[in-house]
This record gives structure tokens, C-alpha cells and sequence, in this order.
């Protein structure tokens, strides 16, 4: 099978991790005899040095032209946000990325791995979490002013019934193929956006009398993630309590540098992306955690190209190294830090796997 991915690297560790997903979307490559043409491009801070923008038409150009987005991750030092290279950087790549190609459903999974310690403890958690990519706070009207010499600022929450739908159907096609579970996560008693979500959602779930759906507080949510995360299946959520929520539920894995995720549009098209952020502290050290790019990989080749054998492949690699005591130092315990492997170690144990060579 021939297909085509835009490979967009992006700042900080983004280029690190995405080399060592290459890796083992080339041993994919190479074991079934797949061709797949890698187009790379820019975005983010490293777009901007080249070409004055974070998210320039040549990338926009490459992006239109693919099968499949594997993007990395954007952004700089927390100091420097005020340059001209950073600033509002995330809002003008991959948000609008987001908006440009119509990605308005985010899906990540998070799961628990045996080999792994960490202090929650944690044996078996496997959850999905849908996100809603397109509304909310992020894409209202943001506002900064003066008021008679006092700083106001605002930011509009805005949801329509449709954005809404769209992404009640996704969770509940999701969860008739898991524990037939959709928990449903607003803020009802304050938000009369969520007061709407919480309607759709109702609604929706009408066309799926297999399908348990509970409505949860965003609050309640929070704890009930730490206490009981064995009781979600899937969690439907709008765009900013997605965003916190997905990264409090990353101690669940056991890092943020676990977590994969894939953004769908209407048309078939994804991105797919590690939810770890660019760690500009840790960048160009080696001790990124890779897992989460590479697990990425293994979504878009499920989702996108319908690749299921070659996915569970990707993800028995992950398992198997971990079985074997490999880490980075994000997921190292304390007994075990000595046995801490690099970025490029631990992906070249993985394309080994994928391999079939170990």
C-alpha cells in the first residue's frame, strides 16, 4: 500500500520523538511492503525562523496534499514567550491547523501498563477520551481592554448544537465498540453552554439504547479520575475541560510522554499527535519520552489507512519494551532510573521489534 504523510516535526523535543515514530513507521514499512512517501514540512517556532510564520502556506500546501498529518509538537521557553518567534505561537499552528482542515474531534486513548510503577498505583486503566477540537474558549472572541484605567479582559464561550452533535456521535460509535459506556463531562449548574451540551448529549444518546450515558460535573470528574478511573469508559468532553482533564488522566499511563492522540475531520483526514507538549527544558538532552509519538503512529495507521495488523504490531512493541525494563527517565522509578535508556535507545529497541529482530 502507497500513501502519503506530512511529517511536521515542530520545536523542543517534537524533532527527537519524531524521529524515533519514523523509525518504526519504517520497520512497518519495510515488514509488509508498504511505501510510505514522508513529505516533511514546518510549523511553529521553527516555521517562523524560515518562513516569518508559525503555520505557512507551503506547510498548509504540503498538509492538503497527504493522506495523514504526524505532527510533533510547538512552542518555546516559558521567558521568551513575549518574542516575536513564540508568541501566540500554539494559537496561529496548530490551532489553526485545526480550524483550517476541520479537525473537530480529538480522540485519546489512556491505558494502564503493568510493567510500569508509578505512585497512584494503578493496575488496569483503559479509557478514551473524546475531546471537542473546534469550540468553546478557544475559538470565541478574546478581548483585552481599558475600562476607566482598570485592565478587563474577557473570553467568550461559544458551542453550537452541531459542533456538539458531532462529537456526542463519536464517543457513542466509540464506546459500542468498548464497555458501552459514555460519561458526559459539563458544568451545567453555571454554563448555559454546557447546559446545551448537556441536552445534545441526551439527545444523541437516544439513538443508542445499548449505550449507558451519565452526565458528570467537570469537578467531580477531576477527583473521580484520581479515585475510580476503572469506572470510565469513555468520556465526552468540550474543548477546554478536555484539554485539563486528558493531561490530569496522563498520571494514569504514568506520563504525559505516553499519551498518543488523533484529531478525525468529516472527510477522513487525521493528524495525529503526542499529547506531551515541546518540553523546550528537556530538548536536545535525550531523554524525551518517545512513546507517545510513536503509539500516534500506530493510530494513523488504524484510523487512516485501516492498517490493523500493523498497529497492533506498534503497540505490542511499546509493551514489550517496557516488559523489558526500558525507560525513560519520565517513567523510571526510583529503584529503577539507573536503567534509564535515551529517546534514540529506546526507539531503536522498538524498531527492532517491529521488526521482528528481537
Amino acid at each position: 500500500m502507497k500513501k502519503s504523510i506530512a511529517i511536521l516535526a515542530g520545536d523542543g523535543i517534537g524533532p527527537e520523538v519524531m524521529a524515533q515514530a519514523v523509525k518504526a513507521l519504517r520497520g512497518i514499512e519495510q515488514r509488509f511492503g508498504h511505501q510510505f512517501i514522508l513529505r516533511e514540512a514546518w510549523v511553529g517556532g521553527a516555521a517562523w525562523e524560515r518562513y516569518g510564520g508559525h503555520f505557512p502556506l507551503e506547510t498548509q500546501s504540503i498538509c492538503e496534499g497527504v493522506d495523514a498529518i504526524l505532527f510533533g509538537s510547538v512552542g518555546g521557553p516559558i521567558s521568551e514567550q513575549t518574542y516575536e518567534k513564540w508568541k501566540d505561537c500554539e494559537r496561529n499552528s496548530i490551532l489553526r491547523i485545526r480550524q483550517h482542515f476541520g479537525f473537530q474531534v480529538n480522540m485519546r486513548p489512556i491505558r494502564s501498563y503493568p510493567s510500569l510503577k508509578h505512585p497512584l498505583g494503578w493496575m488496569h486503566v483503559d479509557l478514551l477520551c473524546i475531546r471537542e477540537l473546534l469550540g468553546d474558549v478557544y475559538f470565541g472572541d478574546h478581548r483585552l481592554d481599558v475600562i476607566d484605567g482598570i485592565r478587563v479582559a474577557s473570553d467568550a464561550m461559544v458551542y453550537d448544537e452541531k459542533s456538539i452533535t458531532t462529537a456526542a456521535y463519536a464517543a457513542f460509535d466509540a464506546a459500542r465498540g468498548r464497555r458501552k459506556k459514555v460519561t458526559s463531562v459539563d458544568k451545567a449548574n453555571v454554563l448555559a453552554c454546557s447546559r446545551l451540551w448537556r441536552e445534545i448529549a441526551t439527545e444523541v444518546s437516544m439513538h443508542y439504547p445499548d449505550v449507558h450515558l451519565e452526565h458528570m460535573l467537570v469537578d467531580n470528574c477531576a477527583m473521580q479520575l484520581i479515585r475510580n478511573p476503572s469506572s470510565f469508559d469513555v468520556l465526552l468532553m468540550p474543548n477546554m475541560f478536555g484539554d485539563i482533564l486528558t493531561d490530569e488522566a496522563s498520571v494514569l499511563a504514568g506520563s504525559l510522554g505516553m499519551l498518543p492522540s488523533a484529531s478525525l475531520n468529516s472527510e477522513g483526514l487525521g493528524l495525529y499527535e503526542p499529547s506531551s507538549g515541546s518540553a523546550p527544558d528537556i530538548a536536545g538532552k535525550g531523554i524525551a519520552n518517545p512513546i507517545g509519538q510513536i503509539l500516534s503512529v500506530a493510530m494513523m495507521l488504524e484510523y487512516s489507512f485501516g492498517m490493523h495488523e500493523e498497529a497492533l504490531i506498534v503497540r505490542e512493541a511499546v509493551e514489550k519494551c517496557l516488559e523489558v525494563g526500558y525507560r525513560t527517565p519520565d517513567i523510571a522509578s526510583l529503584d529503577d532510573r539507573k536503567r534509564a535508556v535515551t529517546t534514540e535507545e529506546l526507539g531503536n529497541q522498538m524498531y527492532k521489534i517491529v521488526m521482528n529482530e528481537d
